[in-house]
């Protein structure tokens, strides 16, 4: 088993920075990816961004050039840099944890953390 605590959400006001972070414990693969997701109230989840185990990111088009994504895989973390946040950057925040579901397994399982919101005013 895998948990993932998340720390770092608050309130912030447009055009201000948020930095999120999660700790994963447990079960952990060196291969695996990381990432981001998040969920505005009654809307789907989303991907934010994404980062492998060797540092290869991706980014949701609404957030690139804002958003960054880095992790410390010695620590088991990976971070989220949030700038130039805007009222519609509001939402829950997940952070994901995606690796085989054992070693040498072509399927992968996903994992999530519990959430913690952010909250952009104008």
């Amino acid at each position: 088993q895998v948990q993932l605590v998340e720390s770092g959400g608050g309130l912030v006001q447009a055009g201000g920075s948020l930095r999120l972070s999660c700790a994963a414990s447990g079960n952990i693969f060196s291969n695996n990816n990381m990432g981001w997701y998040r969920q505005a109230s009654g809307k789907q989840r989303d991907v934010v961004g994404t980062i492998t185990s060797g540092g290869v990111t991706n980014y949701a088009d609404s957030v690139k050039g804002r958003f960054t994504i880095s992790r410390d895989n010695a620590k088991n973390t990976v971070y989220l840099q949030m700038n130039s946040l805007k009222p519609e950057d509001t939402a829950v925040y997940y952070c994901n944890l995606r690796q085989p579901s054992y070693i040498g397994s072509t399927s992968w399982y996903n994992y999530w953390g519990q959430g913690t919101q952010v909250t952009v005013s104008s």
